[in-house]
C-alpha cells in the first residue's frame, strides 16, 4: 500500500499538494492582473466568460497623457452596458452578472493631436470575481465574526464555487451528449436515405436498359 506514513500533526504531503492543486485552477481562475500599452486613437478589449450572479470587481489605472483622453466601457455579448466610464484615469468598479455570458472591457483613447505625436498609454487592469472578489474583512466588520468564522465563511463560499464549476460541466457535457446524439441519428437516416436512393436509382437503371435493350432486339 502507497499510503501517508507521517505524523499526525505533520500531516500528508502528498494531501497537501493535492488539495494545492486542486485549488490553484479555481483561484487563477477568479482573479487576473494584466498590463499593456494603448495606442493613440486605438481600442482594445479584453473578454471573459463568467457564470451567472458572479460578483465581479475590478480595478484600473490609466498612465495620463496631454490632450488624450481614455474610455473605459464594459458590455455583455448584448451590448448591454455594465460600466462607463469617461476621462478613466485611475478607479474601481463592480457588478454581478445576471446570466452566464462573455464579457467585454474595452479601453478606447481619443486624442486630437494623431497617432505618432503622442507616447502610448501604459494601462493595469486587475479583475476579480467569485470568492477572490468579494471583502471578508468587511464582511467580518458588519457580521460581527471572528478569525476561524471568516475563514470559515470564506472556504464554504469557495466550496459553492466549486459545486456550481462542476454542475456547470456537467450541464455541458450532458448538452454536448445530446448534439453528438442527435448528430449521429440524422447521420444514420441520411445514411438509409441515401441507400434507398441508391437502390431505387439502381432498380430503374435494370429496368430502364432491360426495355431499352428489347427496343433494340438485342435480348427476348
Amino acid at each position: 500500500r502507497r499510503g501517508c506514513s507521517t505524523p499526525p500533526r505533520r500531516g500528508c504531503p502528498a494531501m497537501s499538494r493535492f488539495r494545492t492543486l486542486l485549488l490553484l485552477p479555481v483561484l487563477f481562475e477568479a482573479a487576473f492582473s494584466i498590463s499593456f500599452f494603448l495606442p493613440v486613437n486605438s481600442r482594445k478589449c479584453l473578454r471573459e466568460e463568467i457564470h451567472k450572479d458572479v460578483l465581479v470587481t475590478g480595478e484600473y489605472d490609466v498612465n495620463e497623457q496631454s490632450n488624450t483622453k481614455t474610455n473605459l466601457k464594459i458590455t455583455d455579448s448584448t451590448g448591454h452596458i455594465l460600466y462607463s466610464k469617461e476621462e478613466a484615469a485611475k478607479g474601481k468598479f463592480a457588478f454581478t452578472t445576471e446570466d452566464y455570458d462573455m464579457f467585454e472591457v474595452c479601453f478606447e483613447s481619443k486624442s486630437p493631436m494623431g497617432t505618432g505625436r503622442v507616447p502610448d498609454q501604459l494601462v493595469n487592469l486587475e479583475m476579480k470575481h467569485g470568492v477572490e472578489a468579494k471583502n471578508y474583512e468587511e464582511i467580518a466588520k458588519v457580521e460581527k465574526l471572528k478569525p476561524l468564522e471568516v475563514e470559515l465563511r470564506r472556504l464554504e463560499d469557495l466550496s459553492e464555487s466549486i459545486v456550481n464549476d462542476f454542475a456547470y460541466m456537467k450541464k455541458r457535457e450532458e448538452e454536448m451528449r445530446d448534439t453528438n446524439e442527435s448528430t449521429n441519428t440524422r447521420v444514420l437516416y441520411f445514411s438509409i436515405f441515401s441507400m434507398c436512393c441508391l437502390i431505387g436509382l439502381a432498380t430503374w437503371q435494370v429496368f430502364y436498359l432491360r426495355r431499352f435493350f428489347k427496343a433494340k432486339k438485342l435480348i427476348e
